[in-house]
């Protein structure tokens, strides 16, 4: 693992720090599981930008600070409080945690330290690969709480494993282990907790010692990448927001936040 740090800057709720020519994206709000408010995305998705257009990043490793939860998805107090946890203003287009929506020709390392539910699963599946510590667990619990997995996760899971047994989880938001995760290839690796930064980083520095315009062309073939755009993708975004944003908008929704602030049983109407 490459050690010297050429550059540290600290976001408060994110740290970005550049180790060789690897970018280490830190989510900082272990007090609440590494949540996701607009503060978060806004500097995940700056620090996304950076390392597209800086020629000595050739790839990026995401975490989360502690050992609890690598991201437990997004903040449901700022949701419940009225507040838009997405990037604001043209910045919007990269989606949930500036991340899940925002394409980059460097490869991307999710590095799941601790339990990755609702949002923190669809950061893994955005991410080109997974390390996960053994104690991981990976899920979409959103039907639990009156909302869609909309940040990717209702179309994605079931293009990264098997359809029926995403569909189980999905509508279920029943969790899987990380050995699960891994026999299905959600996860790439597992190793145990206190060596899931070390080998995320070794994997990057694996990745940054080969010729980085070749991976970046591999990359773009791969996911489908064209002027910072996935077009394959356009119709699932597309379908996505329709029927997030009519969810959004229903009463059992409000519920679901109200009883998760209130430690409760949500009462479901469906309306």
């Amino acid at each position: 693992m490459t050690t010297g740090i050429a550059q540290e800057l600290h976001l408060d709720v994110v740290l970005v720090e550049q180790r060789g020519n690897v970018l280490l994206i830190t989510i900082n709000r272990p007090h609440v599981r590494n949540c996701i408010n607009r503060d978060v995305a806004e500097a995940i998705g700056q620090a996304l930008e950076t390392a597209e257009t800086d020629p000595t990043v050739r790839a990026v490793v995401l975490t989360g600070a502690g050992d609890r939860a690598f991201c437990a998805g997004a903040d449901l107090k700022a949701l419940a409080e009225g507040k838009d946890i997405h990037p604001a203003g043209q910045r919007a287009r990269w989606g949930f945690a500036g991340y899940v929506n925002h394409p980059v020709s460097k490869p991307t390392i999710a590095a799941v330290n601790g339990f990755a539910l609702g949002g923190g699963t669809e950061l893994a599946l955005a991410s080109d690969l997974v390390v996960a510590a053994d104690s991981a667990e990976f899920g979409l619990p959103e039907v639990r709480r009156g909302l869609v997995a909309a940040a990717g996760g209702a179309f994605r899971l079931a293009q990264q494993i098997p359809r029926k047994i995403a569909l189980d989880m999905a509508f279920t938001g029943e969790p899987i282990s990380a050995a699960r995760a891994f026999e299905l290839g959600l996860a790439t690796r597992v190793v145990p907790q206190d060596q899931v930064l070390d080998v995320a980083l070794d994997l990057a520095g694996v990745i940054a010692a080969n010729a980085p315009l070749a991976v970046q062309a591999t990359k773009r073939i791969a996911a489908g990448i064209t002027d910072g755009a996935v077009e394959r993708e356009a119709a699932d975004w597309a379908r996505n927001r329709l029927e997030a944003g009519r969810i959004k908008q229903s009463r059992d929704a409000q519920e679901g936040a109200r009883a998760f602030v209130e430690k409760r049983l949500p009462d479901w109407t469906g309306r």
